[in-house]
């Protein structure tokens, strides 16, 4: 006998009460993304690996070391998304979507990355995406985090916060940087070896190092705040005014960072608070969402300078917070008591679906049994058709409420 195939390592089957769970995390999305206006925008799951080097960065461990990177049959190197926003920036520029700026965009689906597979995190992992791009005002920035606020809540997710922090304009944000570089070089040698070799290319990274090493020297490293000019200042400003008036709960971040050098202002993430369940849940993998502003990243793939803001979050993570789902009952369950009542079973199915009411069909197995197993499978109401002497019978089990509905679609 042959072997059975096994799932590729890093990759999940998503069944029962976990793809309910999936689901729930998917269509509550998809309901608060049309509360806020965003457009729904559909990309291709590979692109160009050219589109991911220049917008993630040649020198990032995305690019580097994580990506399902192929020639195709023309030679051409291709490259299985690891995220969406190199994508959808992409979309906007070579199908024309500035005519629509500012454009409120979001989407969710599987990416790839090839990295050790761990509790909350896999090869084939999904996310769910939202953007705003042609928008440079703070108000952006506000909306976007106003609906991943409301996304949280409305999945049931407590005990989370909004961690904040500003990256300034290009002027604070090169200061800052050159401020860093001249701190941490003189403590080189005592920084992790990923540390060491960050320093000259990406020394923001530093800030957000988990290695003891590293964590010595940055408590007293220069803040972002001493280096930001007032138009930097202001937009930070507007943000978290707008957060307070939107009633969303903040704290700042001064270590929260971003290390490519196309993002600017805001930068976030939502991660749980110490000690509450979703902590719990989560383990060390804390982020739940996360995002920034991206004003210079068109420019990297040939576009003109165009302000943009967006966030993510892992579905897989979502659902491990949102908890199981049972699937939910029918509106009724349609049991075949006879065979040769099944033409009228089946006519009675397509009424009730016509009529927007969930139905299932009991109709295999032994007709004794097939009302007791409908009673067990829980359903707001039971419709049940038999032949007996050549005459058919309906009986309905439903509330009086539900009796009358029923009674009224079959007629």
């Amino acid at each position: 006998m042959a072997k059975t195939p096994q799932a590729i390592r890093g990759t999940q089957d998503i069944f029962g009460p976990d793809a309910e769970a999936f689901a729930f995390v998917v269509e509550t999305f998809e309901r608060v993304r049309k509360l806020y206006r965003f457009r729904r925008a559909e990309m291709p799951v590979f692109e160009k690996t050219e589109v991911f080097a220049r917008s993630i960065g040649e020198t990032t461990d995305i690019v580097s070391k994580e990506m399902y990177s192929f020639d195709d049959r023309g030679g051409e190197s291709l490259t299985l998304r690891p995220e969406f926003t190199a994508g959808i920036a992409r979309a906007y520029l070579s199908n024309g979507w500035q005519q629509y700026a500012p454009v409120k965009l979001a989407t969710h689906g599987p990416l790839f990355r090839y990295e050790r597979p761990q509790k909350g995190r896999y090869r084939q992992f999904h996310q769910i995406d939202a953007e705003i791009i042609g928008a440079a005002e703070p108000q952006a920035d506000v909306e976007l985090l106003a609906m991943a606020d409301q996304l949280l809540k409305e999945l049931g997710i407590e005990g989370v916060t909004l961690h904040l922090n500003t990256l300034g304009d290009g002027d604070s944000r090169e200061a800052w940087r050159a401020a860093l570089v001249e701190h941490f070089r003189a403590v080189k040698d005592e920084l992790s070896e990923d540390s060491q070799e960050r320093l000259e290319k990406n020394p923001l990274r530093i800030l957000d190092s988990k290695d003891r090493r590293d964590q010595r020297f940055v408590a007293d490293a220069p803040k972002i705040d001493q280096f930001l000019s007032d138009d930097a200042r202001a937009f930070f400003d507007a943000v978290t005014s707008g957060l307070d008036a939107a009633g969303v709960k903040w704290t700042r971040a001064e270590s929260l960072v971003r290390g490519l050098d196309y993002y600017r202002h805001t930068a976030f993430e939502f991660i749980p608070d110490e000690g509450s369940e979703a902590a719990g849940k989560l383990g060390s993998q804390s982020t739940i969402l996360g995002g920034g502003r991206y004003d210079g990243l068109m420019e990297s793939l040939g576009g003109t300078a165009t302000p943009a803001v967006g966030w993510a979050a892992g579905i897989e993570r979502l659902a491990m917070l949102v908890g199981e789902k049972g699937e939910p009952q029918a509106d009724a369950i349609v049991v075949v008591e006879n065979d040769d009542a099944m033409t009228s079973a089946i006519q009675a199915l397509g009424k009730l679906r016509a009529a927007g009411l969930s139905a299932e069909l009991f109709a295999s197995g032994s007709p004794r049994k097939r009302f007791d197993k409908a009673v067990k499978a829980g359903s707001n109401a039971i419709v049940a058709f038999d032949i007996r002497d050549g005459e058919e019978n309906r009986r309905i089990k439903a509330d009086e409420a539900g009796q009358a509905r029923i009674e009224e679609v079959l007629g």
